[in-house]
């Protein structure tokens, strides 16, 4: 590659980070600027205050932020969970067994992922109303499994094909049974992988905000995402963008710390769903 070549990948690549992290930079300055700065129309706050961090944390947006954020934290979590357990069978029968429909399972599931999430909103707030599921933790985790539980078994397939099967075999040649062998030899080399899906799960749960919004009415369930849409100024003249670019914040934080660590395991666990599923 020439000088030129290389000077000209670098601007390019800058100019992408640059165009990338505007917005992100953008919510930062936001939520550092005191209510008579938002509309200052310019990029760095004139006096840099902490009060939207303290209205959402100690203040009284607290009782809003507060209680979703455990919502968050609690419903992705057990949706996670589940759909790592689920996903690690399903994505071991289809690696390792063989039997007709495997191509259309993950088809379908490949197609399940990216299903447009809006056009089940409403039957499922109706349904749910009708169980009693609406508002409720169990109501959320489920729809979040239609979401996570896809991409998992795509992801968890490809890792369970990279597993040696003699080593299975060996395990059940030495008296193990079949669940022995898959529980103490399958598993801990399936490890890696399954820590990798259940971040991009969690991901994926983390993110969404139509379940949220749609079938949740009070703070028993209301996870962050919806919690945002419903924040409230001081009246009804006032915008409270300073509070809310706090919390945007705040959630963000988890996020970035995880893909900052674990980046590599991300990215190769989306490649090998990709190539090899």
């Amino acid at each position: 590659m020439s000088r030129r070549e290389k000077v000209g990948w670098l601007i390019g690549g800058l100019a992408i980070v640059v165009y990338a992290l505007f917005p992100v930079a953008w919510i930062v300055s936001l939520s550092l600027k005191a209510p008579s700065d938002i509309a200052n129309r310019q990029f760095l706050p004139t006096v840099g205050t902490w009060e939207n961090y303290r209205l959402i944390l100690t203040g009284e947006a607290s009782e809003l932020f507060l209680p979703a954020l455990r919502n968050s934290f609690g419903i992705c979590l057990i949706a996670t969970a589940i759909s790592c357990v689920l996903s690690m069978f399903a994505a071991y029968a289809i690696a390792r067994l063989d039997f007709p429909g495997k191509r259309l399972i993950l088809s379908t599931a490949l197609a399940v992922a990216i299903f447009p999430v809006i056009s089940i909103v409403t039957p499922l707030f109706n349904l749910w109303r009708q169980i009693g599921l609406y508002d409720t933790w169990p109501g959320l985790i489920i729809p979040y499994l239609s979401l996570t539980l896809p991409l998992a078994i795509w992801t968890l397939s490809a890792f369970f094909r990279e597993i040696p099967w003699e080593m299975e075999q060996a395990a059940q040649v030495d008296g193990a049974t079949s669940w022995q062998a898959f529980r103490k030899v399958i598993v801990p080399l399936a490890a890696p992988g399954v820590f990798t899906t259940a971040i991009i799960a969690f991901f994926i749960a983390w993110n969404d905000f139509i379940y949220g919004i749609s079938l949740t009415s009070t703070e028993a369930s209301r996870p962050v995402p919806a919690a945002l849409g419903l924040f409230s100024g001081a009246s009804q003249f006032e915008a409270p963008n300073g509070p809310i670019a706090a919390a945007a914040v705040i959630v963000t934080i988890p996020v970035v710390v995880l893909v900052l660590l674990f980046q590599r395991r991300i990215v190769a666990g989306l490649t090998n769903g990709a190539v090899k599923g």
